[in-house]
């Protein structure tokens, strides 16, 4: 129901339940007015009786019938007995004064809610006999005039009852239809609403998921490299010192010290080299255009290259592994223009677009050609393999463009996931 329905509906339901007792008091004044004209009327006491009875049954119908909105009640055999015995009392009290005929009229008010289907039209055409009859001047009509102007009254109150219950129907299965397109709205807008809410659980799921498929991915890289370096440096280490200790000539203990003293060295670069990808220090207090602006400055003052950071867009505060992805990779793009490029002006820039961060790093320097990008030779760094693998990792991508004696451009793209609160 609309919000302006309500006080219709009241009004409605006090019309159907004071109306009847209104048209039975005009009624009877009116009749009680005109007793100068029909003195000497034996039946007055049984109008009297039938005008109690009048009132008796609005009294049971007002304290039985279903207490619901008229537009919402279904007509039951209650109701079809309640407009039936009412009828006939109207009709009865028609019959000895026609001013009764107010009374009758009760049931055009109510037709449709008491009476089922086409029976409806019965009952409205037995109001009309009895309103057309009063209008006439009575019934039974006198003389063929008389009969005439009752049958001509008759089919203007029938033809005229009959167009408004037509209304009513056609109004009442609009109401209907309108009501049945609500429910199937909200039942699509709830469906719709609970698709949404799965759907930002999912998200949040596979992003946990990603977060513990990385941490796992962290864990069997450092145990690979662990086993692999250091592990097997430590054990070298151990057995040159061991022998150190059994051979007796000082010469022969210098080379295997030596030798130790190697091994010790590469196992600590190794050491370094393993837990370069842990969380950035630069992120601990900071966001990530603030620890960019301050990777960017130093470098700079560091290389004495011109280097200039900008942030676009709307800033976000990113999700931890967002924001150190986005770092790492600065970092060494940074240090790549610094041993290869011999640029002298660099621009970083961070751009929040929406649902997505873009990171561009662009350089004037000397350029190179992407599809003869030599092998890692093991000097450190993780190269453009590692940078695009931590940019993949996080569901982004990196795409490089560069040209011998043209400078270099280098552009991440990942998804804007916001930090955890």
């Amino acid at each position: 129901m609309d919000a302006g329905d309500g006080p219709i509906e009241r009004r409605l339901e006090q019309l159907h339940t004071w109306g009847p007792y209104g048209l039975l008091g005009i009624s009877v004044v009116l009749a009680l007015v005109s007793t100068g004209q029909v003195e000497g009327r034996a039946e007055w006491e049984l109008d009297a009786a039938l005008v109690a009875a009048a009132v008796l049954l609005q009294l049971w119908w007002q304290l039985t019938r279903p207490r619901r909105p008229a537009r919402g009640r279904v007509p039951s055999a209650a109701g079809t007995a309640y407009y039936a015995v009412r009828w006939a009392i109207a009709f009865t009290l028609t019959l000895s004064s026609g001013f009764f005929a107010f009374y009758a009229s009760a049931g055009y008010m109510d037709a449709d809610e008491l009476i089922p289907g086409m029976w409806r039209r019965l009952g409205l055409f037995a109001g009309a006999i009895t309103v057309a009859g009063a209008q006439c001047g009575g019934l039974p009509p006198e003389g063929v005039s008389q009969w005439a102007a009752f049958g001509a009254l008759l089919a203007a109150n029938s033809g005229l009852q009959t167009a408004v219950a037509h209304l009513t129907e056609q109004e009442e299965r609009r109401s209907r239809e309108r009501a049945e397109t609500i429910s199937a709205l909200e039942a699509a807008n709830t469906a719709l609403r609970q698709a949404l809410d799965e759907n930002v659980a999912l998200h949040a799921q596979l992003l946990v998921q990603a977060r513990e498929a990385g941490v796992a991915e962290e864990r069997r890289r450092l145990a690979a490299e662990i086993h692999d370096t250091l592990a097997q440096g430590l054990t070298g280490i151990i057995a040159q010192l061991q022998v150190v200790a059994a051979v007796p000539d000082l010469a022969g203990a210098r080379v295997h010290v030596e030798r130790a003293s190697a091994l010790a060295r590469h196992s600590l670069g190794e050491a370094r080299r393993s837990v370069h990808n842990l969380a950035p220090v630069a992120l601990a207090d900071d966001g990530l255009p603030e620890a960019l602006k301050k990777t960017v400055a130093e470098w700079g003052e560091r290389t004495g290259v011109r280097c200039e950071f900008t942030v676009t867009g709307t800033g976000e505060q990113l999700h931890d592994e967002i924001a150190a992805t986005l770092l790492r990779i600065t970092q060494e793009a940074l240090s790549n223009t610094a041993r290869h490029a011999a640029a002298t002006r660099v621009g970083v820039t961070l751009s929040f677009m929406g649902d997505e961060v873009t990171l561009d790093v662009r350089d004037d320097g000397r350029g190179f050609d992407p599809v003869a990008v030599p092998a890692r030779n093991g000097t450190g760094g993780f190269g453009l393999d590692g940078m695009r693998a931590r940019a993949e990792r996080i569901a982004g991508h990196l795409a490089v463009e560069s040209e011998p004696g043209h400078g270099t451009a280098l552009s991440a793209r990942v998804p804007l996931v916001r930090h955890d609160r």
